[in-house]
Order: structure tokens, then C-alpha cells, then sequence
């Protein structure tokens, strides 16, 4: 496997990523929520019910994934070591958080689901928000959200407009961060199909019928869903399923665009010459491209209301007919 000493994460995060954080980082009450939320030591608490009720991994504790972890903090210079647990879980996920000691959390259906190659690529997944500093803030959104949910303050209504623009602008960045994550795991295997199987059977797969599923499918999948956004009534459906429409907002980008982010990575000369070893290393500073007419969660709330008008429309002419 590829191996990157001393590499920066500006080696691999993704520009959007860069710029969804900068513009998180801009939204007026962030400094306040990043001050409460320190004094809170959110983090310890997540560390007890780690250590009490899942399995650490260790040299004799699940050592064959311990064996393959071990390999991507190598290949990523990812020091010191987080902890990894596993956690007896029927929902096929894996998180990293954490600051000062951060960890990572395998569920029991992601190791049942996915073969050694493929847990490799989840691993380097999060140990690439971890080397990109996305823990404590994927932290600090939890806590925002739950307020947000808690107050009641979570619609898509422009009201108290500071607590709606934060919460805004962590779901928009945390899933541009899982851009950057890709990006590392597609650097420690070198190996696309790898990764993109991995996405498919993390969106749908199943042991069962998994000599049924067919990767090139899942990419034409993907292409049909990129020609939606033809149609712009589709693409205010999507921004709407993606901030609240179903209920919920969204915390990953759905798998079929992430395949044509990571596909169109893997063909870019920034690729290739990281892999050839021209890369930033670590304390290379980088510049953020910063929004300078609006912040993200400007954006969002004005295209929220851009929407809600083209969604009237729509229903106005459907009603006339």
C-alpha cells in the first residue's frame, strides 16, 4: 500500500470542504458556540461509554483489523494513534470524533458487511477527518443541533436567523468534509474500484445477494442522477431532501454524488502527483478561499427562500391547470 510521510490534510481536502468551513467558522455566533461548547468537555463523557460498553481494538483484541489499522496511520502519518472501538450495532456506519484524544467507532454490521479491503478503505475514511481536524467540530454540530432541535428552532423558516444559519452551515460543511475523507481513503488503497464497491455496499449491499450487485451499474446510477439537475424543479427537490424537506437534514452527500466527486479526483493531475510524492507537508499553510459577498449560511437561507418561491410557482401553475 501507498505510504505519505510527514503529509499535511491540505494535501487532500477538498476546496469545498475548505470553503464550507470557512464559511461555518464566519456565521455570527460560532465563536460563542465554540467557547460554550469547551467548557461543556463533551468529550470526556463519549470517552467513558466508549470504554464501558464497546471493544477496543488492540494487538489482541480483533488483531487482524487492528493489523490493517495499523497500516493506514501509517500510510497517512496519522500520530498519535486514536482509539478505535467496535460497537454492537445493527446500522452499517463508522464516525470519528473526538480532540484531544480522538477515536473511532466501527458498528458490528459494517465488519459483517464489508471484506478486509474494503473495511481498509472506512478506516482511511476516518482517520482522513481526523488528520483534517473535522472531529471537534462534527462534535460541536451535534451539540448545535440538538439545542436547535431541543428550542424548536430547526425549520426551514428564517426565524432567529443566527441559530438557524449555524445550523445551516454545520450540515452544509460536514458534508463537504466527507469529500475530504474520500480523498484519503482513495490515497491509501490507490485503488478506485475499491473504493467505489465500498460506497455501493455501504448504500444498499447486502451479504446475501451481493453476487447480485454490480458496481457498473452503481456508477450508471450515478450518471443518471447527475443528468436530473436538468430539470430544475429536480434540483429544488434535492436541496430540500438535503436541508430539511424529509424532516431531517442530511449529514453525508448522497453516495452516488460522492462517486463523481471521487471518480473525478482520481483523473486529476493533483492526484497523480501526490501518488508520484509531491505533496504539502505537515505545518504547509494554505489559504481558504473565504465567500466575500455572503457567508455559506446567507447563501443557504437566500436559497431557501429562492426555492420556496419557485416551489409556489409550481404549485400555483399545477393548481390552474
Amino acid at each position: 500500500m501507498p505510504s505519505y510521510p510527514d503529509i499535511s490534510s491540505q494535501a487532500f481536502k477538498h476546496p469545498l470542504d475548505r470553503q464550507a468551513e470557512s464559511a461555518l467558522r464566519s456565521v455570527p455566533g460560532f465563536d460563542l458556540l465554540a467557547k460554550s461548547f469547551s467548557e461543556y468537555l463533551y468529550e470526556r463523557p463519549q470517552q467513558i461509554l466508549l470504554l464501558g460498553n464497546d471493544i477496543k481494538v488492540g494487538p489482541r483484541q480483533y488483531s487482524t483489523l487492528y493489523g490493517i489499522y495499523r497500516e493506514c496511520l501509517r500510510d497517512l502519518d496519522v500520530s498519535p494513534e486514536p482509539s478505535l472501538y467496535i460497537s454492537q450495532n445493527p446500522l452499517v456506519n463508522a464516525y470519528s470524533l473526538g480532540s484531544e484524544q480522538p477515536y473511532i467507532v466501527f458498528n458490528t454490521a459494517l465488519l459483517d458487511l464489508l471484506d478486509e479491503e474494503e473495511i481498509r478503505v472506512i478506516l482511511a475514511h476516518e482517520l482522513g477527518h481526523i488528520k483534517c481536524d473535522h472531529s471537534i467540530l462534527i462534535q460541536m454540530s451535534f451539540w448545535v443541533m440538538g439545542a436547535a432541535n431541543l428550542i424548536g428552532d430547526l425549520t426551514l423558516g428564517l426565524g432567529k436567523a443566527i441559530t438557524t444559519g449555524l445550523v445551516y452551515a454545520f450540515y452544509e460543511w460536514r458534508r463537504k468534509a466527507e469529500l475530504s475523507a474520500d480523498r484519503a481513503a482513495l490515497l491509501v488503497t490507490d485503488n478506485l474500484t475499491l473504493v467505489l464497491r465500498t460506497l455501493m455496499k455501504c448504500a444498499g449491499g447486502s451479504q446475501k445477494y451481493l453476487h447480485e450487485c454490480n458496481l457498473d451499474e452503481f456508477i450508471r446510477q450515478s450518471e443518471t442522477y447527475q443528468q436530473l439537475d436538468r430539470d430544475n424543479l429536480n434540483q429544488i427537490y434535492k436541496f430540500l431532501i438535503y436541508n430539511g424537506g424529509n424532516g431531517s437534514f442530511l449529514t453525508h452527500p448522497f453516495s452516488v454524488e460522492r462517486v463523481r466527486f471521487i471518480q473525478e479526483w482520481f483523473s486529476s493531475d493533483e492526484y497523480r502527483g501526490i501518488r508520484q510524492g509531491n505533496y504539502p507537508k505537515k505545518g504547509t499553510a494554505q489559504a481558504i478561499e473565504v465567500p466575500t459577498d455572503e457567508t455559506e449560511a446567507e447563501r443557504l437561507r437566500r436559497q431557501i427562500e429562492e426555492l420556496q418561491a419557485e416551489i409556489d410557482r409550481v404549485r400555483s401553475r399545477r393548481d390552474s391547470e
